[in-house]
């Protein structure tokens, strides 16, 4: 059973509570949620559940009807977010808003093997490394891996390039051996169901993955993962891996409708390994996507620098080309299902405020607006959740002094939307501040509703508030309303705040669902933008005139991406021979705005971005050389950024 506790309870009462189940020889797990404090009591119920309710800590009690209770979403209502540390002090986190990709081959083969391996599969955007030193085979004549001296190799290349190792256990006998090299264990598919060896390995208490067994239901599953966690790890990763159907056209049936059921059933986080689904080097590429868009929170595959000498699982191993291609896709794909993909860092370093000192310190991100606002969305799309602290403020302006005056780290600004353009008031402020410079971009998925107070519907609404980007973007929905009136705001989420604050049925908001929890609002309409794809285009900005330390977001990821602003001379042709230098590079010009120069009429700003694709690791000195040339045919340059834009 689950027992709530009361909000205000104090530590003596919630201590009787934990005193008078251990009496009663339950096993307890007590954790702090956003909201609530629950405490799951795990045993055989021979009394009555009143008698837990009237003492005086408890909310409420919640019988648990499941027969996995650890795991069941009833224990747990949000999802657990698991970290698994790396050589370079960075946390990485599977459960959470980001997609996570863990590679490497089937097989250690041999040192040069893995270390080139883990080379490729990090640049790619690998973040753990995957790897077998012991290998059980259907044959006993097959290759059964290097043993202690495959994981020898596994750590050194792991923390060459960042990268935690997974590596499965076969054996409970190896346990004394593994422990200092692995750091996350891997229950193959076959060992699904070897309960002594998931209480063995439960009882290290270092991060699970659990492969689901072919023939297994996702009952059985889930009660396997209840071994693990009544064991005593809290750290159980789900992996679905196919199942076997009468299909013999892959190696087996990757069941994807498994991953939203389990999500309706746990709290654990869950991943999927597409190459033992399919089999086919071809066809996990596909399936990964899939599996990415159906709610996964990861994906494990294998890749091999020469699959047709593998020792094993050569056929369904990809070469580093398709790795490489297919995290770019999923890197396209995760802004339109609200991730984005982890990264590792560059160097063992924390992110910390110019301010501070401490390295337990978050970074500070300003944005506009209220708490719930698009853009507090994008910087913990950007950054992690758990690394960055959003700190709002009145407006864009104040976002551009905020980071210039270090009283932020990092800005997140909207700079355009596909369906409602620019946001011009931006370009003005880069104009206006030359000492911020873009050091990244992201790309948000905006989904707007419409929110009221709680009982008020369409008919009761006359006024509507939301920000002048919003109305833009919900011009459908709007014109079969011409009777309300629209009220501008700072932003969506400061319009839903007034909402709240005014109380009457006669007014709503138009800004993110999130909104209505955080408010208390009511989503009286959902989805009124004129279409789904309807993305924002965030710049992440920080003041140029200080030193700051790398590990943020921008030093993750290669640079792809150039912004300038410039300023043509006043004769015939000067834009087109500016345009002629891109043109001459070879560079694809993916913006091109002008707006006009304060003060001096008839005269304009050109903002520009440009795509680096074949600069590779010299982004920085080919965009500088680009500005020499640039230079030469332009009243006024200068270079806005060189950065990562995930998806690009």
């Amino acid at each position: 059973m689950v027992i709530v506790l009361k909000k205000n309870s104090t530590e003596e009462q919630k201590e009787s509570v934990r005193q008078f189940l251990q009496k009663r020889n339950f096993k307890l797990n007590e954790i702090v949620g956003e909201e609530d404090t629950v405490i799951a009591a795990v045993g055989k119920v021979s009394m009555d559940i009143k008698e837990v309710e009237l003492l005086p800590a408890v909310h409420s009690v919640i019988p648990i009807s499941r027969p996995y209770k650890l795991a069941s979403r009833e224990f747990k209502k949000e999802n657990t977010v698991i970290e698994v540390p790396n050589s370079r002090g960075q946390a990485i986190r599977i459960g959470g808003q980001h997609i996570v990709c863990i590679a490497g081959p089937c097989a250690v083969e041999s040192r040069s093997q893995i270390q080139e391996i883990a080379a490729s599969v990090a640049a790619s955007g690998a973040v753990m490394l995957r790897g077998g030193a012991w290998k059980p085979r259907s044959s006993p004549y097959s290759f059964q891996g290097l043993g202690e001296e495959g994981l020898k190799y596994l750590k050194e290349a792991g923390e060459q390039f960042g990268l935690p190792i997974v590596t499965e256990i076969v054996s409970e006998s190896l346990i004394p051996l593994m422990k200092d090299y692995v750091d996350v264990y891997q229950i193959g598919a076959r060992n699904m169901q070897n309960f002594d060896l998931l209480k063995k390995v439960g009882a290290i208490g270092k991060p699970v993955i659990l492969k689901r067994s072919y023939t297994a239901t996702l009952e059985e599953l889930l009660m396997s993962a209840e071994y693990l966690l009544s064991s005593g790890t809290d750290s159980v990763i789900l992996c679905e891996r196919g199942i076997r159907t009468f299909e013999h056209a892959t190696r087996n049936t990757l069941d994807i409708s498994a991953i939203p059921v389990l999500r309706s059933l746990t709290h654990l986080p869950i991943i999927v390994d597409p190459s033992h689904a399919v089999g086919i080097r071809d066809k996990v590429p596909p399936m990964g996507l899939a599996s990415v868009a159906s709610g996964a929170d990861g994906i494990i595959v294998e890749v091999h620098n020469h699959p047709e000498k593998a020792f094993s699982d050569g056929a369904q191993s990809m070469v580093p080309q398709q790795f490489s291609k297919m995290m770019h896709d999923i890197e396209a794909l995760a802004p339109v299902i609200g991730k984005a993909v982890a990264h590792i860092r560059e160097e063992k370093v924390s992110v910390v405020s110019q301010s501070e000192t401490s390295s337990a310190q978050k970074i500070i991100c300003a944005y506009s607006g209220k708490r719930g606002a698009y853009a507090e969305q994008a910087i913990l799309r950007y950054f992690d959740s758990a690394d960055a602290e959003p700190k709002p403020v009145d407006s864009f302006e104040d976002i551009f002094q905020s980071v210039i005056d270090g009283k932020a780290d990092y800005g997140m600004i909207p700079i355009e939307n596909s369906l409602a353009g620019s946001v011009f008031q931006n370009y003005d402020n880069f104009s206006r501040f030359e000492d911020v410079s873009i050091v990244g971009a992201v790309t948000l998925n905006i989904r707007h509703a419409l929110l009221g107070i709680k009982g008020a519907s369409l008919a009761d609404i006359r006024n509507v508030h939301s920000h002048p980007q919003a109305f833009s973007q919900c011009k459908k929905f709007l014109a079969g309303r011409p009777e309300w009136n629209h009220i501008d705001a700072p932003s969506t989420a400061t319009a839903a705040e007034h909402i709240a604050t005014i109380g009457s049925r006669e007014n709503a908001a138009i800004a993110s669902p999130l909104n209505a929890k955080l408010y208390g609002l009511s989503v009286i309409a959902e989805d009124v933008e004129d279409d789904p794809g309807n993305f924002t285009r965030f710049v992440v900005i920080r003041a140029n005139h200080t030193v700051h330390a790398k590990g943020a977001r921008e030093a993750n990821r290669a640079l792809n991406m150039a912004s300038f602003i410039f300023k043509t001379k006043n004769e015939p042709g000067a834009l087109y021979n500016v345009l002629g230098v891109f043109n001459e590079c070879r560079l694809n010009l993916t913006r091109l705005e002008s707006r006009p120069i304060a003060g001096q009429p008839w005269r304009y700003w050109f903002y520009a971005d440009a795509e680096l694709k074949d600069a590779g690791t010299d982004a920085e000195q080919y965009a500088a050389a680009l500005m020499q040339r640039l230079s030469d045919r332009v009243e006024d340059i200068r270079l806005l950024g060189v950065y990562s834009e995930l998806g690009k």
